[in-house]
């Protein structure tokens, strides 16, 4: 894979810390955390960017942006909806705009919660979009900044990601399975859930044919771990990874759990784009699952 000069905002998150440890070999990674970049703020954007084209140029790499930033507390962002519009919708324009600017080519990672999440099958990149959450309405939002900014852009839709750094669904479970004899889970809601790991990876594949000059003629791609399930059958595995009773995790409806953001009933995302853009396919979640597992059980328990 091609040495790159990458700048990855949103660097602490758990996609974040993968694309950083998946960089290939030689490559000069700039991927500071929302305290050293805050993606809302022009100047620090403009700063950390022109840092990338010095460091590219002293390195003689080609260099890219990675945003991994993002605005991801859900329900909070129901009553939060200011910050989470700056976040996920100003800072990624503010990204495209100085890329543009300074020819550097971006990927930019937006979210299933686009969709509205009631069609009958995978969703593809031109199914109409709908979102029904604040989140969703500010991912939305971003995709079309960094779109329509004129910059060397494409935009990746992932869903149900967890990994060893930050909170998610894995570690909640793995957590409240030492701590309850039972747990109910919702069954109504499918998707597909996401290793970062290989997130990562299939990112920076993609980020190699781009500065390649080879990049994907469709500027919307969807990647998300093979196959799905529901989130009562993830639950189900990571019980079993964890050596424990699946039988104790009982379904339930989304109706008997409310929270104040609506989640699409159905966030699978077709592969198709990523298969006719001749990239790998992430493996099946199951597999990914029990691959991944080890490198965070520990710290998923504490």
């Amino acid at each position: 894979m091609t040495a790159l000069a990458l700048l990855v905002p949103g660097g602490n998150g758990q996609l974040g810390h993968d694309l950083v440890a998946a960089a290939p070999e030689g490559s000069v990674v700039r991927a500071p955390g929302s305290n050293d970049l805050d993606v809302t703020q022009a100047g620090s954007v403009v700063r950390a960017v022109d840092d990338l084209v010095a460091a590219a140029a002293e390195a003689g790499l080609p260099a890219i942006v990675v945003n991994a930033a993002a605005y991801t507390a859900v329900d909070v962002a129901e009553s939060a909806q200011a910050k989470a519009f700056a976040v996920n919708a100003d800072g990624p324009r503010l990204l495209a705009a100085v890329c543009s600017s300074r020819q550097v080519p971006l990927v930019h990672v937006s979210t299933d919660y686009v969709f509205p999440g009631d069609k009958a099958g995978p969703y593809e990149v031109d199914d109409p979009v709908g979102p029904k959450s604040v989140y969703g309405m500010t991912k939305l939002a971003g995709e079309a900044s960094v779109l329509r900014s004129g910059a060397d852009a494409w935009v990746v839709r992932t869903a149900w990601v967890y990994g060893a750094g930050g909170s998610n669904f894995v570690k909640a479970i793995t957590k409240l399975e030492g701590e309850r004899a039972t747990l109910s889970v919702v069954d109504d809601q499918r998707g597909s859930p996401t290793w970062s790991a290989d997130l990562a990876s299939g990112l920076l594949e993609l980020a190699g044919r781009i500065v390649a000059g080879n990049g994907p003629e469709g500027r919307t791609l969807h990647c998300t771990g093979g196959g799905e399930t529901t989130w009562y059958g993830f639950a189900r595995a990571i019980f079993e990874e964890l050596g424990a009773d699946p039988d104790r995790v009982k379904p339930c409806t989304t109706a008997e759990f409310p929270r104040p953001a609506k989640r699409p009933e159905n966030s699978v995302l077709s592969p198709a784009s990523w298969v006719d853009a001749g990239l790998t396919v992430l493996r099946p979640w199951r597999d990914a699952l029990a691959k991944a597992f080890p490198s965070f059980q520990e710290d998923a328990r504490r």
